[in-house]
């Protein structure tokens, strides 16, 4: 059996829809889907916990927005009126307990991370139960399975859970082991989990792909396929590099690392638990089924090319202290560190010297990271920078590190094209070296490492 993740790119629009289930509909036998919210959803749901704190007058608008798009959508994809009367009803009950938690959200006048998770987790069960139904209306044996019910425990921490991958996988064994056995199809919402307490956690944004791989490795499936609007993973992002190749075979670390830094393909955290067991991960075409697609497996088979894919990410940023003598003073980058994860922001990568430290962020940490480190009592710096308008390229392959002259023919692309690099790390994974360019010479960065590293050899 296999498991099979539904991401909200192909889940925006009833057409699009319409035609994922078709696919899958003769693919599928004794396999577990699992799916996102759709397109939209979410951030709806995310948006009208603020606009309930501020007037509760929204709610209504809000509930009728969510039944039209559901239910409408059911219209066109659930061709049974029997099975759309059974959505209905499903969807009816839930989006009354969900009104009524927005209500709570508004009357107490506080949003608290256990409200949170519950409200967000109620896209992805929406979404689970109205393909269940849309499937069943194909004459495909389906079920809908929630996590609360078969046993997906977590550590029990609010928006950034991790699932306890022994625990549910016996439980998984027990409550899905049967289906699966006499040829079921399970459809069950990613996203979140339940702690031992029994309260909903949530895997955080993209966490409906490390559901997928929790579920993978539980059922001890042949393979973990995600179904995208793209090719795989590729050599660049073909907007760039208009001849830019599909990466047939790559190793986990080198999915990882693309991943992180920018290859919105799968999240990161999807690859780790398949890691661990030695499983597939398969990375499928929607637009063209019986392409080859990706594969991301134990190990990388030998490439001509050294550099796998040259990447990027627009949205980071860099924040640089300034003091005196900041390399040789023990405690200075704990200093700087701590006082911004400390809030809880995660720091990307630090690059020192002996009068800087500079430290990537994601750009919506930039504001809040800026000012932490402006206002640190007693100032101990000279003077604290950010700059916004930076881009991270990064380059993956095996053995990247390890091959002399990817750095000198890295630098050497860029001074022909003119471009400054203002930051790099080239040595924390054996798979991937970064630097950090501006913004307007993204493009000329990307083309220019691309055809060093693949037009010729490597």
């Amino acid at each position: 059996m296999k498991v099979i993740k539904i991401g909200g790119g192909c889940l925006k629009g009833k057409k699009t829809i319409e035609s994922i289930l078709d696919l899958l509909a003769g693919r599928v036998k004794g396999d577990i889907i699992v799916v996102s919210a759709l397109n939209g959803i979410t951030d709806m749901l995310i948006d009208g916990m603020a606009d309930a704190l501020a007037d509760e007058e929204t709610i209504p608008t809000l509930m009728s927005r969510l039944r039209t798009k559901h239910m409408s959508t059911a219209r066109h994809i659930i061709a049974d009126a029997d099975l759309q009367k059974t959505f209905s009803k499903t969807f009816g009950k839930g989006l009354q307990r969900l009104e009524r938690y927005y209500y709570g959200l508004s009357y107490t006048g506080e949003s608290t991370p256990k409200m949170r998770d519950l409200i967000s987790s109620y896209g992805e069960r929406f979404s689970a139960e109205l393909l269940t139904c849309a499937m069943n209306a194909r004459g495909v044996r389906a079920v809908c399975r929630m996590p609360q019910n078969i046993g997906m425990i977590t550590d029990g921490k609010y928006e950034d859970a991790t699932a306890d991958l022994e625990v549910t996988r016996a439980n998984f064994r027990e409550h899905l082991g049967p289906l699966v056995g006499e040829g079921t199809l399970v459809f069950m919402p990613g996203f979140y989990g339940i702690s031992e307490e029994g309260n909903i956690t949530t895997y955080g944004r993209g966490g409906t792909d490390y559901s997928a791989a929790v579920a993978t490795v539980a059922m001890e499936a042949e393979v973990l396929e995600f179904w995208k609007d793209v090719a795989g993973f590729m050599s660049a992002d073909p907007r760039m590099v208009p001849d830019a190749e599909l990466i047939s075979v790559l190793s986990y670390a080198e999915a990882a690392e693309l991943c992180y830094f920018g290859a919105k393909i799968l999240h990161p955290r999807a690859v780790e638990p398949v890691r661990r067991y030695g499983l597939d991960i398969a990375i499928k075409s929607t637009l063209d089924p019986d392409a080859e697609g990706s594969l991301i497996t134990t190990s990388s088979p030998e490439a001509p090319h050294v550099v796998k894919s040259v990447t990027q990410n627009t949205d980071v940023g860099i924040i640089k202290v300034y003091a005196s003598g900041m390399g040789a003073r023990p405690g200075m980058l704990s200093e700087v560190t701590g006082c911004v994860t400390d809030s809880g922001i995660n720091i990307r990568s630090v690059v020192t010297s002996q009068t800087c430290i500079s430290i990537l962020l994601d750009k919506k940490d930039m504001d809040r990271g800026y000012e932490l480190l402006e206002k640190l009592t007693p100032n101990p710096f000279r003077k604290v920078e950010r700059e916004d308008d930076v881009a991270l390229i990064s380059m993956v392959g095996e053995g990247l590190n390890s091959r002399k002259g990817v750095a000198a023919r890295c630098f050497s692309a860029m001074d022909d094209a003119g471009i400054n690099v203002e930051m790099i790390a080239f040595g924390p994974s054996p798979v991937a070296l970064y630097f950090i360019v501006r913004e307007e010479d993204l493009k000329a960065s990307v083309r220019a490492l691309h055809a060093t590293f693949f037009n010729g050899a490597s």
